[in-house]
């Protein structure tokens, strides 16, 4: 019998977003107030338009921040993590047959660079809390090393990212760019893979993930980061990546 795996795009219609609450052992431990009162402002604006997922510490309670009509779209999960970076530890979202799948792929801290033990596991323990639509399968996938930020779909079978991420070291080795390919794609259910070989941006621990450098705004369109100053240090890198892109069409 036929399935079909479908990664739907960035504008496919939602039932809330999740976040990741920032903490002491985090890296805003040297600014925390600060970053807390913008976690906060960002988690007013979802939960006036829809549910929001907080992952917070053991013990920590922030429901008090928070209206009774804001607490009703409020959801939180007391889970231990690392850090805050939800959108490549926290679960890939994909649809098997219509079913919806909480794809928990592994996080190592972008390659060994950072602690990410607790990280790790939020994925699954959120599953294991039932926190998830009653009709979603867990899929766990944390033996292949992949974060969100590293993919961009359109939706209908195109994924768009880039070599010096998913090909670099710490990560998927010695699995070659064919076989990370293929698994995508079983894994995904996309059937082209579009490979950026370019694109830097300075300060960029994740070694370039897509969703800072080129997003699918509609299955023909891209938007992407461009530099017009030749003097500047991104300028080579970006011209080189707005050729590829150019050259996908």
């Amino acid at each position: 019998m036929m399935t079909k795996v479908v990664f739907p795009a960035e504008w496919h219609p939602q039932e809330g977003v999740m976040i990741t609450w920032p903490h002491r052992d985090s890296d805003w431990a040297p600014m925390l107030e600060e970053v807390t009162r913008c976690y906060l402002t960002i988690s007013r604006e979802i939960l006036q338009r829809e549910k929001l997922l907080v992952v917070v510490p053991p013990g920590t309670d922030i429901a008090s921040f928070f209206t009774d009509e804001e607490r009703m779209n409020l959801i939180t999960a007391e889970i231990a993590s690392n850090d805050t970076w939800a959108r490549d530890h926290g679960p890939v979202t994909l649809f098997h047959d219509g079913i919806p799948v909480v794809a928990d792929f592994g996080f190592n801290g972008w390659g060994l660079k950072f602690a990410a033990d607790k990280d790790n596991l939020i994925t699954g323990q959120l599953f294991e809390k039932g926190i998830f639509h009653p009709s979603a399968v867990y899929y766990n996938r944390r033996n292949f090393i992949l974060e969100g930020g590293s993919l961009e779909s359109d939706g209908e079978g195109t994924l768009l990212t880039t070599t010096t991420c998913l090909l670099a070291a710490n990560r998927n080795q010695p699995m070659t760019q064919q076989e990370i390919e293929y698994s995508l794609k079983e894994m995904l259910g996309v059937t082209r893979v579009l490979w950026l070989n370019h694109g830097y941006l300075a300060g960029d621990d994740t070694d370039s993930h897509v969703d800072t450098l080129a997003r699918f705004c509609s299955p023909d369109t891209i938007a992407y980061v461009k530099c017009e100053d030749e003097t500047d240090e991104h300028y080579k890198s970006l011209k080189a990546m707005e050729e590829e892109l150019q050259a996908f069409l």
